[in-house]
């Protein structure tokens, strides 16, 4: 296959991704993807016994957070191995971390000892709960983050209990969040010509992610319940089940519904007192599902969705993932997008969500061996062969 062309929106930063799982890897992809030098510094073997949390290095998920990014091994234990560290930050843009709070402060990578090196550094860090608080030392993840963020109890069929995503969104979002911050930063050094320290975390990205839900609380003091399937406050919004499998039923308005009563040869439903106004329809949601629920029961799903559209009543499958990717918008939208690898060939990996008419995100290179690049990169901020040599055999790369 012809390998795609290299973006070059952010072709001008460097960033080191000390990152691993999923919430700082999420966030240096974004960059590494839109054409950013991206080196992933990783421990020597034996050093770090927590390497293989994201499994094998030739498995999917491996593969699909650290495409387009290089490869530096390095033991930041070691006093030799953080100079080197240190000196790689002197040229770099962006340092990205998700360590416990006080570890980097004992590796002596805090903001302060960057800063004293590279004034124009950015230090972004991803935690579970925040850089301070009381909290703040505990071990971090999207599950725990899910359920002290109010997701898990606003999601799941009302009564089952507390119910988690089927995605880590926690960790994606906090990822995605650490990237703005960091985008913000780079404009504001634009003017300022200083860096600054990035801050965000698992939880408060959760918080975040609730949105509505939670400014629903704040705002009324209502504790939103779990709703299934349905809308907090549109009737009909959800999941109707019909002749063959299922399908997302989306009625948002009463110009909707009345649009949604001709399709179903109801239109006596349209002005019904009961049901005419979305008022009325979430007052008497159940009867409304009673109603509809046998009527789509009598078709199949792919029948529905036609004479949906006919009307514009907004619907859609409910794909299993083996069926996302067959979906001709998915299709055209080219979310699959393959890279080739130098034992497993061509592998498909999801892309960026995101699109720019000149300088686009692409996938360029696979994940590097570990410490593939490492005499490259060392060699581009001074360090001779020599040197690289007795950095190696003394375990420090």
């Amino acid at each position: 296959m012809a390998p795609a062309t290299p973006s070059s929106a952010l072709s001008s930063l460097r960033i080191l991704d000390l990152t691993r799982v999923r919430a700082g890897p999420t966030c240096c992809r974004v960059f590494a993807d839109f054409g950013a030098d991206v080196i992933k510094i990783e421990a020597p073997d034996g050093v770090d016994p927590n390497e293989t949390m994201s499994g094998a290095r030739d498995g999917y998920d491996m593969l699909n957070l650290h495409r387009n990014k290089r490869s530096l091994t390095l033991n930041l234990k070691r006093a030799e191995g953080l100079e080197v560290f240190l000196k790689l930050v002197e040229s770099a843009d962006v340092v990205v971390e998700n360590y416990r709070p006080d570890v980097k402060t004992r590796l002596g990578i805090d903001y302060p000892a960057l800063k004293a090196r590279n004034p124009r550094i950015i230090l972004a860090s991803i935690s579970g709960f925040g850089q301070d608080g009381p909290y703040a030392g505990r071990a971090g993840f999207d599950q725990i983050a899910q359920g002290m963020g109010g997701l898990m109890w606003v999601t799941g069929l009302p009564g089952q209990g507390p119910v988690r995503a089927g995605v880590a969104v926690a960790d994606s979002t906090a990822g995605l969040y650490a990237a703005t911050g960091i985008l913000v930063a780079l404009r504001e050094r634009d003017v300022s010509g200083e860096g600054q320290w990035v801050q965000t975390s698992l939880l408060q990205a959760q918080i975040a992610l609730c949105d509505f839900q939670a400014a629903r609380y704040l705002v009324d003091g209502t504790v939103p319940p779990q709703a299934g399937n349905d809308h907090p406050y549109s009737t009909p919004m959800g999941v109707v089940e019909t002749a063959d499998g299922f399908i997302n039923l989306a009625v948002g308005g009463d110009g909707q519904w009345r649009d949604l009563c001709r399709a179903i040869q109801r239109s006596d439903l349209a002005a019904h007192p009961d049901y005419a106004t979305q008022p009325q329809r979430l007052a008497h949601r159940e009867a409304v599902w009673a109603l509809l629920t046998p009527i789509f029961a009598a078709d199949t799903s792919a029948n529905w969705l036609a004479r949906l559209e006919e009307v514009g009543v907004p619907a859609g499958p409910i794909y299993r993932m083996d069926e996302v990717f067959e979906d001709p918008q998915v299709r055209h939208l080219n979310v699959a997008q393959s890279v080739a690898h130098p034992r497993l060939g061509a592998v498909t990996l999801v892309g960026q969500p995101i699109g720019l008419s000149r300088t686009p995100p692409a996938m360029v290179a696979p994940l590097s061996d570990k410490g593939a690049d490492c005499d490259a990169i060392l060699a581009e901020i001074g360090i001779d062969a020599g040197r690289i040599a007795t950095l190696r055999s003394e375990g420090i790369i």
